[in-house]
């Protein structure tokens, strides 16, 4: 069985503003049919590299999404992309039915059946002008745009800022049963990585420019483990030169990058770190091992 052909495919990709590089020399690939997670710090780099995805700005290097590269050909792919950040991003000046004539001028795989239909139930009207909605009927607004799109790479910015929990929950929920199937690829940056962890296929972590983690999410679970030291053994431990390190509750607690969670075992309690703990472990600017985690 063959591998499929990369949707997205970067190499050696490098950004710069003035003497400033903002990206330096990112490779990575995403395959169809995933949803990757794209984590970072403000300022990590993250916009920069979503835009050379869109097309919206030139870079060294080589990247093509698609087959396409974007920034030459950035009319032909925007028939197979979309790209929504999060909900304040929506003109709050236009009604509901002049938002859908705006999205059916500027993407040609936008349905208003099917926005209508995803809005059918719901206390929202098209003559209601956005910003009179509730901020739960614009995540529901924001929902059918997102899924009345049919595109083949679906690129998510903090698309649930704003919104509480409960929401935010609902989104991601709905996103994954009526709008993901194989043939549709998502793309999500955010700062709340716990609430989509459920959902991932692939995490990367960006930081300063680098990728520092870029796997399918099966393989950070074999990679990566979290140990709860006991006393006897905490010298033993950081002799395994774990990658972060804490004291929390007055406990000792480790994560480990490679180290066999079996060995582990017999120090203590061992779980597979969460996204965010695995964030906070590997992002650490001043971590002891941080040139072993690039």
């Amino acid at each position: 069985m063959t591998n499929p052909t990369p949707l997205v495919k970067a190499s050696a990709l490098r950004k710069g503003f003035g003497k400033k590089e903002i990206l330096h020399g990112l490779d990575f690939q995403i395959e169809p049919g995933r949803i990757v997670g794209l984590i970072g710090h403000n300022g990590a780099g993250k916009t920069t590299t979503l835009n050379a995805l869109l097309g919206l700005t030139d870079c060294e290097g080589d990247i093509t999404v698609l087959g396409k590269n974007p920034y030459a050909q950035r009319a032909a792919l925007m028939n197979d992309v979309a790209f929504i950040s999060d909900v304040a991003s929506l003109p709050r000046f236009l009604r509901v039915r002049e938002l859908f004539d705006l999205l059916d001028e500027i993407h040609p795989n936008f349905s208003r059946e099917k926005a209508n239909g995803f809005l059918h139930g719901t206390d929202i009207r098209a003559d209601a002008k956005i910003k009179n909605l509730s901020k739960g009927m614009v995540a529901q607004l924001h929902l059918a745009v997102v899924m009345a799109i049919d595109a083949r790479l679906l690129v998510l910015d903090e698309p649930t800022l704003g919104l509480d929990i409960t929401y935010r929950k609902r989104f991601y929920k709905r996103l994954l049963e009526d709008y993901m199937n194989e043939e549709r690829t998502l793309l999500i940056t955010t700062h709340q990585v716990d609430e989509i962890e459920f959902m991932l296929t692939d995490l990367m972590f960006i930081r300063d420019g680098h990728l520092v983690l870029d796997s399918p999410m099966e393989e950070v679970g074999e990679r990566y483990a979290q140990l709860v030291v006991h006393p006897d053994f905490l010298e033993d431990a950081k002799k395994l030169k774990p990658v972060f390190e804490e004291t929390k509750f007055g406990q000792n607690i480790m994560i480990f990058d490679g180290v066999d969670h079996e060995k582990l075992s017999t120090m203590g309690d061992v779980t597979i770190p969460t996204v965010s703990d695995l964030f906070v472990a590997l992002m650490q600017r001043d971590t002891a091992h941080q040139g072993e985690m690039i």
